[in-house]
């Protein structure tokens, strides 16, 4: 059974979610929070599996509630899932250096929010290599430049290699094929380079590689 919370300030939002939600024998929604103030404070209380953010809520907005929460270390295991009304927008980038495990258009058909939830409740991040790669050309450009060699020494040249691909947009399969080797050992390269360097999730891998100036971003 995954455990969602939902955090919108919508009331007619949050029922729609629900009525979908709930309706899966999997799912269950553990509670509502109409601001990202809520959201924290429910996140500590019931300890969901997956917190459904908004990002503009009243208050505390949902980048902030998201930072919070992925700071909290009794709240390792809380996986965040940024709802937009924009593809991409400014908001994006900064939810993810908040800790947020991915995102997803509030317009997504009800099948795409299901699995989103799927995909994230078990760790993994919801950033398709197409929209990571966009992601990156858009808002990347904007971060601030990092220390070129910072936690590089934790991580084998192989390791390099492999989240460099992974910061491009690569997937699993796509860095298999250009690396010769197999998909499950380029799963453990990335898993072992996520902990190396404290990474919950293949999009905070994607975003140390840039502010650590593993690889340069894209220049307009």
């Amino acid at each position: 059974m995954i455990r969602v919370l939902l955090a919108d300030d919508q009331a007619l939002m949050r029922a729609g979610f629900r009525a979908l939600l709930d309706a899966e024998d999997n799912l269950d929604v553990v509670g509502e929070a109409a601001d990202g103030a809520a959201a924290v404070r429910l996140a500590r209380q019931l300890r969901p599996d997956v917190v459904l953010m908004d990002v503009q809520m009243p208050g505390l907005d949902g980048i902030e509630a998201t930072r919070r929460i992925s700071a909290d270390p009794g709240l390792t295991d809380v996986r965040v899932l940024i709802l937009t009304n924009y593809e991409l927008d400014a908001y994006v980038f900064a939810a993810l250096h908040a800790g947020a495990s991915g995102f997803l258009l509030k317009d997504a058909d009800p099948a795409d929010l299901l699995q989103a939830v799927a995909v994230v409740a078990r760790g993994d991040a919801l950033l398709a290599p197409t929209v990571t790669r966009t992601l990156i050309s858009e808002f990347v450009t904007a971060a601030p430049p990092g220390d070129p060699v910072a936690g590089r020494e934790v991580l084998t040249a192989r390791e390099q290699e492999i989240v460099e691909l992974v910061a491009r947009g690569l997937s699993n399969d796509e860095i298999a094929g250009r690396m010769v080797i197999s998909p499950l050992t380029a799963k453990t390269h990335v898993n072992r380079a996520m902990m190396k360097l404290h990474c919950r999730d293949r999009a905070q891998l994607v975003v140390w590689a840039y502010e650590s100036g593993l690889i340069a971003p894209r220049r307009r």
